[in-house]
């Protein structure tokens, strides 16, 4: 039997080579063999230690190679972190392969690789599967529009309050994002219905159907509330702005009896011939059982689905939607004498939502936009910031975001 040569140590020995890295490559599969061993056939210290050595093998390798283990590694369910840290720090062609799908990154590894690879390798793990909710905060925490799409079209992705707050808050300038928000599972009413607001106005058809709901179990339970409050001089602000939204009856009629004007239809026919002025404003929205603040944002909508919902929600007629539009002196015929598409697609949305729907979605802004505005709030408001919900709530949020939103022309 002929004897092995023995290793020399010296320098001079690397001379003699003939084709170096052909070694390399060999040595490099050798021991991605041994560390692709099943675990019952392998002590785990020898396969951490064969990933010792590969590690400072990789350090100088070529893509080809490091790229070749990389793919190797990828499926191993116990594969050595350390190596597949580094390859996944590396050129996004060797990468890729780890961040996308190698099974022995912890969420851990994940968040520490998010914060220190470029976006393009953001962009690959963001269509891993089942990517938890902590990973996805990281990676929506860049505002990188390329890989919040792309997170958001993960279907097994799971999101976080705060992703999808911090994504919402994006979306006021980014419409793209409000299509792929309401494809989310995750997406609360209280998320829709102020999404609403810079919606586009298919997606506010969506967001109509999907959010504007009866609010029957919630009325029933709370029916004998009612007497006890109303017995107790509604002295509980909270409990009022509560059992407001909750209640049947979408018209207020001590504002009714207060008023000038003999009924709502009354003011809304004043407004027709005359136009809308502040005061009338203020008479339409006491009357129609909301506050002057989400009258006056309902009023000013430039799509004008709101009017809609503001007028189906009180028992109006349908007559009273271009009524409303001819006070606002919007235009009711386009440039060939038809009916302008913008009313046609107001009414539409009227004809589309039944009326206690419509209380549903005016009674939520109504809650939403007003109950939370206190001086703090405002103060958020008025320097742009948007509250904590945990401190103020999530009506808080919902003002600031709709209130604090100035559209930017420049995006689609």
């Amino acid at each position: 039997m002929q004897a092995q040569p023995a290793l020399e140590l010296t320098e001079t020995a690397a001379s003699n080579v003939v084709d170096p890295d052909n070694i390399r490559r060999q040595l490099a599969k050798r021991l991605a063999d041994v560390i692709c061993i099943p675990e019952s056939q392998l002590a785990p210290q020898e396969r951490h230690m064969a990933g010792d050595v590969l590690v400072e093998l990789l350090r100088e390798a070529d893509i080809e190679l490091r790229e070749g283990v990389a793919k190797r590694l990828v499926m191993l369910n116990e594969a050595p972190r350390t190596i597949l840290l580094i390859l996944a720090k590396d050129e996004l062609n060797v990468a890729r392969h780890v961040l996308e799908k190698s099974k022995s990154l912890s969420d851990s590894d994940l968040i520490q690789i998010a914060r220190k690879v470029p976006k393009s390798h953001r962009q690959v793990m963001a269509q891993r599967r089942n990517i938890a909710d902590a990973v996805v905060d990281v990676l929506v925490e860049f505002l990188e529009e390329e890989v919040v799409e792309q997170v958001l079209q993960n279907k097994t992705a799971n999101f976080s309050e705060t992703a999808i707050q911090r994504i919402l808050r994006m979306s006021r300038n980014h419409h793209r994002y409000v299509e792929l928000l309401l494809t989310r599972v995750e997406l609360r009413p209280s998320h829709g219905l102020t999404m609403f607001w810079w919606a586009q106005p298919e997606a506010r058809r969506k967001i109509l159907k999907r959010f504007s709901i009866a609010r029957t179990v919630l009325q029933d339970s709370c029916a004998d509330l009612y007497p006890k409050a109303a017995a107790s001089g509604w002295s509980d602000s909270s409990v009022r702005k509560a059992l407001q939204f909750i209640e049947r009856r979408q018209r207020n009629r001590a504002a009714m009896d207060r008023s000038q004007y003999e009924g709502l239809e009354a003011a809304l026919e004043d407004a027709e011939r005359n136009g809308l002025t502040r005061e009338i404003t203020q008479e339409i929205s006491y009357m129609a059982g909301i506050k002057p603040a989400t009258g006056a944002q309902i009023l000013t909508d430039q799509s004008g689905e709101a009017i809609a919902i503001l007028c189906k929600a009180p028992g109006l007629k349908r007559e009273f939607v271009s009524k409303i539009w001819k006070a606002l002196r919007r235009p009711l015929t386009d440039e060939a004498g038809n009916d302008h598409p913008d009313l046609l697609r107001v009414i539409s949305t009227y004809d589309e939502i039944s009326t206690d729907k419509a209380q549903t979605v005016l009674r939520y802004w109504n809650w939403s936009l007003t109950s939370s505005l206190n001086e703090d709030v405002l103060r958020h408001i008025k320097d742009g910031v948007i509250p904590r919900e945990e401190d103020y709530g999530a009506a808080a949020i919902t003002a600031a975001l709709v209130f604090g939103y100035k559209p930017d022309l420049s995006r689609s």
